[in-house]
């Protein structure tokens, strides 16, 4: 499937689990637009050589920086808009496969599915993390405090 067709059903599909999800109408196409371009990012990566791991994490950054900004432009929460930016990162196929090797007895296959899901899933939230690192610059406790003059 080329590329612009993949970010369409990707933008569609993040739209749709936000309106059954009750995300605020407001929100609904700027998260799905920071879905598409976390995918872009994604495959961006994957095409040009990266590992899987390392592409996620990219890209889990991106979103996290965009769903900030965003979050602070039109003041709603930063999970309202990072969750659907980083839902096309979720190796949900990953673990179900996992499963499916455990269940079938393939344990060396299920552990290296299964490492692999543990992985993305770590690369996921460092992206996250990192990104709420770099807006919380200048949040500190020395910055909040205001002595009585």
């Amino acid at each position: 499937m080329e590329i612009g067709a993949e970010l369409i059903i990707t933008f569609i599909a993040i739209v749709a689990f936000g309106v059954i999800f009750g995300v605020p109408k407001r929100a609904l196409l700027l998260g799905g637009a920071i879905g598409m371009t976390t995918w872009a990012i994604l495959q961006g990566g994957l095409t040009l050589g990266g590992s899987p791991v390392f592409s996620t994490a990219i890209a889990s950054f991106n979103a996290a920086m965009f769903s900030h900004y965003f979050a602070r432009k039109i003041r709603i929460p930063v999970t309202t808009l990072s969750i659907p930016g980083i839902l096309p990162l979720v190796p949900g196929s990953r673990a179900y496969f996992t499963m499916l090797s455990f269940v079938e007895g393939d344990y060396l296959r299920g552990l290296e599915f299964g490492v692999e899901t543990m992985l993305q899933a770590g690369s996921i939230a460092a992206g996250l993390v990192f990104a709420l690192a770099i807006f919380s610059f200048g949040k500190g406790i020395g910055h909040r405090y205001e002595p009585n003059r």
